[in-house]
């Protein structure tokens, strides 16, 4: 677990964010079922995701995931990082997630993973997702910069810079 609080005691953290056919909520135990079915799902597009060297998720167990799953949960509720489910509007399926941790580089309060299940439109699905996201971050969050590693930042150019005094 991450040794402090991400956002100022008095943020009140967004419960939602709402797009076309989808919404963003707390990803939470009880989303086990639908999460692990999208994550091995995907596990080809999900590959690399947290780092180039980043095996996730090959062989992950459905115990695995579940105690992934309470890490977030826990982590969300003492505001350590965020991690949100992307949900069906009528939460009949996971479509993905998006993860909000503190950021060990200097020049940046926060560092933001996203993914999308894999399917057909998987690639426009992504950049829908990642555009909602950046806007309701610059809208809606007391962050003045966020990074999205191995997307805005190449893996190579984040993991140079800098690292802040508390790592």
């Amino acid at each position: 677990m991450y040794g402090r609080a991400l956002v100022p005691d008095d943020f009140q953290v967004p419960e939602r964010l709402v797009g076309p056919g989808w919404h963003l909520r707390m990803l939470s135990v009880g989303d086990l079922d639908k999460d692990f079915e999208a994550v091995i799902e995907s596990s080809d597009r999900l590959r690399g995701l947290f780092g180039p060297d980043s095996t996730w998720p090959d062989g992950v167990t459905k115990d695995e995931d579940l105690i992934d799953l309470a890490w977030h949960q826990r982590e969300f509720t003492i505001r350590h990082s965020f991690a949100y489910t992307v949900m069906a509007a009528d939460e009949s399926r996971c479509l993905g997630c998006m993860y909000i941790f503190p950021s060990e580089r200097r020049g940046y309060d926060a560092k933001v993973f996203y993914w999308v299940r894999s399917g057909a439109d998987a690639e426009a699905r992504d950049a829908e997702l990642g555009q909602q996201v950046r806007d309701w971050l610059a809208a809606r969050w007391p962050f003045s910069a966020v990074a999205y590693p191995g997307r805005d930042q190449a893996w190579a150019a984040w993991q140079a810079l800098p690292l802040k005094s508390w790592v």
